[in-house]
């Protein structure tokens, strides 16, 4: 059987270490591609949530993840072509330095990995702050490191003058390496961070709107825009097929439909979201819908009841410690997401989900659905995660296998009785999580498009009598 192919230009952002400024650079190209009228697919490398957000304010498209690890090598190429399909351009921005993959496994899930899977161009952003000559045995060393990591030029970022520029360009000249753009200290485009990194779109709305402008206009300034499309244009044909959640094996078995009076034809999903829980993968609502469900979205800061007619009920990762008060004065709410899983119903939550469902958080009431409470620490917990499902559940049965990425400064102090969600290996041997019921709560973040069957186990579970 031929593979297709797929014709879209492309671009990996990359940079030597986190701190560079691929962020902005890759956000930056994204805008202002797009407001040349292109149809611009963003993607990020890696398990952020974040990144992405600021992607399709860019873009208008949503920002899509691309992680070898937890989705595997042959996914990066059909969730690639997911995204960019009816795309003019795309523009992938890199996870940390560009050889960093998962720890201990060589080049797994870095971005130079990903970058040869795409059979992409690598534009590598450097900080030149503190360098001159420098900045060309950096780049040398980076483009000869793994010959099959095509480095095709060099972004300078945080040039201090016009002499700085011309020492830097000279340098590169040396090693033969093109710059396709200089970049200014521009603290008008600096995003916010705080202890998980920067602060989500949902957080800032209009100041994220400005910021995005700033980044394009900075690139549009400084970056050889026309050079960089005809870089990105230079990418091969990829053969890969395009991923789809309605082929994906999303679809299960026709369902028994439930007894009493049924007001909607299909089971409804409700996804937490707005400025709290802003952690969520694309592809987790496209699989729920391609496996019958309709995926409504509701607010836990400001909405009072659930949509009406919730079937279920999933809630991602985010900061909910950040807004702990406001949450915990939603009291109507927080009864009704209990009450959901006294029935029974499924109820899915991953690390900011697992603290809303817990008694506490820092002391303020969350939902009481899990006898346990939850702290902010001083402690990152931070890694990919491989991962065996201790007990059946809605989201897997027991034994099923299945990667995912742990990333919070919090902690759990559980009480007796549920089991354990997953059993882990590293960092070191342990079970963490909880299964009651109908409930499925861990501080596991897991990509869907590696076990479809998730999305359809969750639906059928609506539907079961």
């Amino acid at each position: 059987m031929t593979v297709p192919s797929l014709h879209v230009p492309r671009l990996v952002v990359a940079a030597p270490a986190s701190g560079s400024g691929k962020t902005t650079v890759a956000t930056g190209l994204m805008a202002a591609f797009a407001e040349r009228g292109l149809a611009v697919s963003p993607h990020k490398v890696g398990p952020d949530y974040i990144d992405p957000g600021y992607h399709a304010l860019a873009t208008g498209r949503p920002g899509r993840n691309l992680d070898a690890y937890m989705c595997g090598p042959d996914l990066v190429g059909p969730l690639f072509a997911h995204g960019a399909q009816g795309c003019e351009l795309a523009v992938v921005e890199g996870v940390m330095g560009l050889f960093d993959g998962v720890s201990g496994q060589g080049e797994l899930a870095s971005t130079a990995h990903v970058a040869k899977l795409l059979k992409a161009p690598v534009v590598l952003v450097v900080d030149a702050s503190s360098q001159s000559r420098s900045v060309a045995a950096l780049v040398h060393g980076f483009a000869s490191f793994d010959p099959e990591v095509r480095l095709a030029g060099v972004i300078l970022n945080k040039v201090g003058s016009e002499r700085h520029e011309q020492l830097l360009r000279e340098a590169l000249e040396e090693v033969g390496v093109p710059v396709y753009g200089s970049l200014r200290r521009a603290p008008q485009v600096a995003t916010p961070s705080r202890h998980l990194g920067l602060v989500p779109v949902a957080e800032r709305s209009s100041e994220a709107v400005d910021s995005v402008r700033a980044a394009a206009a900075m690139v549009r300034e400084g970056c050889d825009l026309e050079g960089l499309l005809a870089l990105a244009r230079t990418a091969p044909p990829l053969a890969t097929e395009t991923w789809s959640p309605a082929q994906s094996g999303a679809r299960g078995t026709a369902r028994q439909a439930p007894t009493g009076p049924q007001p909607h034809h299909n089971p409804i999903v409700a996804v937490a979201g707005g400025p709290a829980f802003t952690f969520s993968y694309a592809e987790h609502a496209e699989l729920l819908t391609a496996a019958g469900a309709e995926v409504a979205t509701f607010d836990p800061l400001h909405d009072e009841h659930l949509p009406e007619g919730t079937a279920a009920v999933v809630i991602g990762g985010g900061f909910p410690e950040v807004y702990a008060p406001e949450l915990s004065a939603n009291e109507q709410l927080r009864k009704a997401v209990a009450e959901l899983a006294r029935s029974g119903a499924p109820v899915v939550a991953e690390c900011a989900g697992l603290l809303y469902l817990a008694r506490s958080l820092d002391g303020q009431e969350m939902c009481g659905v899990l006898d346990a409470d939850a702290r902010m620490t001083a402690r990152l917990t931070l890694g990919y995660r491989d991962a065996v499902a201790v007990s059946d559940s809605v989201l897997a049965p027991a034994g099923a296998r299945m990667r995912g990425h742990e990333f919070h400064r919090t902690s759990m102090d559980p009480g007796a009785g549920p089991a354990a969600a997953w059993g882990m290996r590293l960092p070191a041997p342990r079970v963490e999580g909880f299964v009651q019921q109908g409930v499925h709560a861990s501080y596991l973040h897991t990509h869907w498009a590696a076990r479809p069957d998730v999305a359809r186990r969750l639906v059928d579970r609506c539907a079961a009598p």
